[in-house]
């Protein structure tokens, strides 16, 4: 997740650069998951990768075979007089004309296509009531959309302190900052959308009470562009626009619902289209109202 901080109750507001964050299975410390600038290469890798082999494929594919060609009845044939084919060849192709005819007028059915595998049910449940959640917090993430690819765990992952205060750019005092407000855990999932363009972490943060959620977030604050999110009265976002469109662009979008404060951010090629972290956040926010 694009990392900032809080400002301390007293202390001024601290918070690096925004920073790569995860990407596919696979390590990097922690070791549960890429950066996500190592995921996307990875993605434009493979794509390239296959693109090249299928060009590969079709060259080898559509290569005439050399082959001399014949002439028939050739020896001995008299200068200026072109030889003709014999009854018996004539017949012989006549017949091979009409099974081939024959054949190519007969239907074909190909096989019956398999149903896709049904995705595992999962395990992790959860509950809310008057705007506090119980149960297990990884169960309030936003669900991935069809055809999205998890990194990491499809239920998304449950976080030490360590990979808290990391997300915070392991500032100084960052768990005692966190613990004043009554915190109690977090969870995360990052995944790809289905057309490969975004890359989408959810982070929530669990507290002691609708309050403190909406405290926190409130004073949660970033080193970037500000800019509005809509569907969301509650939230903030900021931008980061690369200097070319080549490079990667990021949004974070930072609300709460409940006794649980949640941030969202996209990863996108070019200049980031904030209407989609609006509606990630809108879809958010009432996941965390309804617990589905």
């Amino acid at each position: 997740m694009a990392e900032g901080g809080p400002y301390a109750p007293a202390p001024a507001p601290v918070g690096p650069e925004a920073v790569p964050a995860p990407a596919p299975d696979g390590g990097a410390a922690p070791a549960r998951k890429l950066p996500r600038a190592v995921g996307v290469a990875l993605a434009t890798a493979g794509l390239l990768a296959v693109t090249a082999t299928s060009a590969a494929v079709t060259v080898a594919v559509g290569k005439p075979d050399a082959r001399p060609a014949v002439v028939a009845g050739a020896a001995g044939a008299s200068p200026g007089v072109s030889p003709s084919a014999s009854p018996s060849a004539s017949a012989s192709a006549t017949a091979t004309a009409t099974a081939t005819a024959a054949a190519s007028a007969t239907p074909t059915v190909a096989p019956p296509t398999a149903p896709p595998a049904p995705k595992p049910a999962s395990t992790v449940k959860g509950s809310v009531s008057g705007g506090k959640h119980d149960g297990d917090l990884r169960y309030f993430l936003l669900p991935i959309p069809d055809g999205g690819e998890s990194y990491g765990p499809a239920d998304g992952m449950t976080m030490t302190d360590d990979e808290v205060a990391a997300n915070f750019g392991n500032q100084d005092g960052i768990m005692r900052i966190l613990g004043s407000y009554g915190y109690k855990d977090a969870a995360s999932r990052t995944y790809r959308t289905a057309d490969g363009k975004a890359e989408v972490t959810v982070t929530l943060l669990h507290f002691g009470s609708t309050g403190q959620a909406g405290d926190f977030a409130r004073n949660y604050t970033m080193k970037l562009d500000p800019i509005a999110i809509d569907g969301d009265p509650n939230a903030h976002g900021y931008v980061h626009k690369p200097k070319q469109q080549a490079y990667t662009g990021s949004m974070t979008g930072i609300s709460s619902q409940g006794d649980v404060q949640y941030t969202i951010d996209v990863d996108v090629k070019g200049t980031p289209d904030k209407a989609l972290l609006s509606e990630l956040m809108k879809r958010q926010r009432e996941w965390l109202s309804s617990g589905g």
